[in-house]
């Protein structure tokens, strides 16, 4: 073996050592030290500095990367006892933004030592050949692992943003009865409106320890509401909100919005927390919380997805400029969603989820409510990797709420329980309420129904007698006044499907077999047959997502 000797009796360095001296080396061995070099350095960063370059810098390296795999597994071992903690830590304004630093100090980090690795591996003494193919490799390896992190520190901060945008700061909110329950609301701030008029208004009520979720959904022209105990507007309207035809509860944020604010102050939204109170107690439940969604932004939402699939019951228009304002008539549908499996775009989805023509408002908040099933059902991993920042900045445009930030962890690791669990229903409403019932609410009812509804799945109901005690039919005066229409309130639970259940098959064809075609369906329109466009589209309110 050669040696050079620093002085007498004093070995020096090996300078056959292949790793370190690869000058010697045959071009096989030279090529073979380059993809291990490569490979030490993207599986335990600062090893190839250590058998083959700078021992100080790979020393420093590798207490590096040690560090950050102990990190990486408390974070895991975190994620398997105290998931919600876990998300907390990283959405918190203070510890996000100290991850994101942690994580884009690592990936420049990472990637000088993959430029450190390339000096060790000494490309000119490759074969020609390898040079390439040594250099496409390393360029892998480093996209792929400090780009990796460079990536994720990124949509950290996308999130960062996002979160400070549509999030506020305020104090944590506490479940009531065991459960989470937060307001949506879905409605236009046009330039003609001061304030948001909500086409659609839903609860969201969530099992704070199992995840077990319903949704409530409260017709935009119900009348009557009462606003909850504690209300500033519970002076103004003691009796409920019944001020005629134009007090339907989507008014009240406008009528808050101009002319009671001055009761809230301090409050961000008066308008939306008016509203969130006037549901509250019309439905004798507290919720604690609201999301607003801005309609006309919300295609981008959904494009930002990619889309959403659903199961459409019957064809839904795209409805033209209104040509009768008194009987509500517009003219030529603008085009019209197919009944069948069907694939929705932004533009499409959201005429998808508002239109009411030739059909009634329950339709509408059936096909709402469908929607928002679909969002959260497609809204899977792969999709929010490949298409986060689109998703965030579209979100950031379409929602405002007044969920704190600081409890975003709690609420997101629900929503990952709920989101394989099957979703219970009420419409206040038909299927589950008369269609009258709106105009004059039976509000003993509406709270009857709402708490078997969120009563576990193994407590008692409420019996049939208490609910024709309590019914219009049984001969008693509402809440809101005598009930004029003697019929069954309710439609008992378990007998009737929902109308987002699966269980119905499409119509597609008249009654005589013709298939249903825009073709045919204009022709009504023009030959002014609206009657027969409602019997062919009449089941557009069954939906399911796929």
């Amino acid at each position: 073996m050669t040696t050079m000797h620093k002085g007498q009796g004093q070995p020096g360095p090996v300078l056959t050592d292949p790793v370190r001296y690869p000058s010697g080396a045959s071009a096989p061995v030279r090529t073979k030290r380059a993809f291990v070099l490569v490979l030490l350095t993207l599986f335990i960063p600062g090893s190839a500095q250590i058998v083959a370059g700078d021992r100080k810098l790979g020393r420093i390296a590798l207490r590096v990367t040690f560090a950050a795999w102990v990190l990486a597994i408390l974070a895991l071992v975190l994620a398997l006892v105290d998931r919600s903690l876990l998300i907390t830590l990283v959405t918190h304004p203070v510890g996000s933004l100290l991850v994101i630093v942690v994580l884009a100090a690592l990936a420049i980090g990472w990637a000088l030592l993959f430029l450190n690795t390339l000096r060790l591996i000494r490309p000119v003494l490759l074969a020609p050949g390898m040079r390439p193919i040594i250099a496409v490799v390393l360029v892998a390896a480093t996209l792929l692992a400090s780009g990796s992190l460079g990536y994720l520190a990124y949509v950290l901060n996308v999130s960062r943003n996002a979160i400070g945008s549509i999030f506020e700061a305020g104090p944590a909110i506490d479940p009531v009865d065991g459960r989470y329950n937060f307001l949506m609301m879905g409605g236009d701030a046009g330039d003609d409106r001061t304030g948001r008029r909500p086409d659609s208004l839903s609860v969201i009520s969530v099992d704070a320890k199992t995840g077990e979720s319903a949704i409530i959904s409260v017709p935009r022209n119900l009348q009557n509401a009462r606003f909850s105990e504690g209300s500033p507007m519970l002076k103004i309207y003691p009796d409920g909100y019944n001020c005629g035809d134009e007090c339907l509860i989507n008014a009240v944020n406008t009528e808050v919005t101009n002319n009671y604010q001055n009761l809230y102050p301090g409050v961000a939204d008066p308008g939306a927390q008016a509203t969130l109170e006037a549901v509250s107690g019309t439905l004798g439940i507290t919720v604690q919380a609201y999301v607003l969604v801005d309609m006309d932004g919300f295609a981008k939402l959904i494009d930002a997805m990619g889309g959403i699939r659903v199961k459409a019951g019957g064809w839904v228009p795209i409805s033209g400029p209104v040509t009768d304002e008194a009987h509500g008539i517009h003219g030529m549908p603008d085009g019209w969603i197919p009944a069948g499996d069907v694939h929705l775009d932004g533009f499409h989805a959201l005429w998808y989820g508002r239109s009411r023509e030739f059909v009634d408002d329950y339709a509408r908040i059936a096909r709402q409510q469908c929607v928002q099933q679909a969002m959260l059902k497609q809204l899977d991993p792969g999709t929010l990797l490949t298409k986060f920042e689109d998703i965030a900045n579209a979100g950031t445009k379409v929602v405002d709420s007044n969920i704190s930030s600081s409890q975003l962890g709690s609420f997101v690791d629900l929503a990952l329980k709920s989101k394989n669990q099957p979703v219970k229903r009420l419409t206040i409403g038909p299927p589950d309420f008369e269609a009258w019932f709106s105009t004059s609410p039976d509000f003993d009812v509406i709270h009857t129904r709402v708490q078997d509804l969120l009563k576990p799945a193994n407590s008692p109901k409420a019996d049939d007698a208490f609910i024709s005690k309590t019914s219009p039919a049984a001969g008693t005066a509402s809440a809101a006044g005598p009930l004029s229409k003697p019929a069954a309130v309710l439609h008992p639970a378990g007998q009737q499907p929902s109308p987002s259940s699966s269980d119905f098959t499409p119509v597609t064809t008249t009654p005589d077999g013709t298939p249903i075609t825009e073709e045919l369906l204009n022709g009504l329109k023009a030959q002014g047959d609206e009657q027969g466009i409602r019997d062919l589209v009449a089941t557009n309110g069954q939906c399911a997502p796929l």
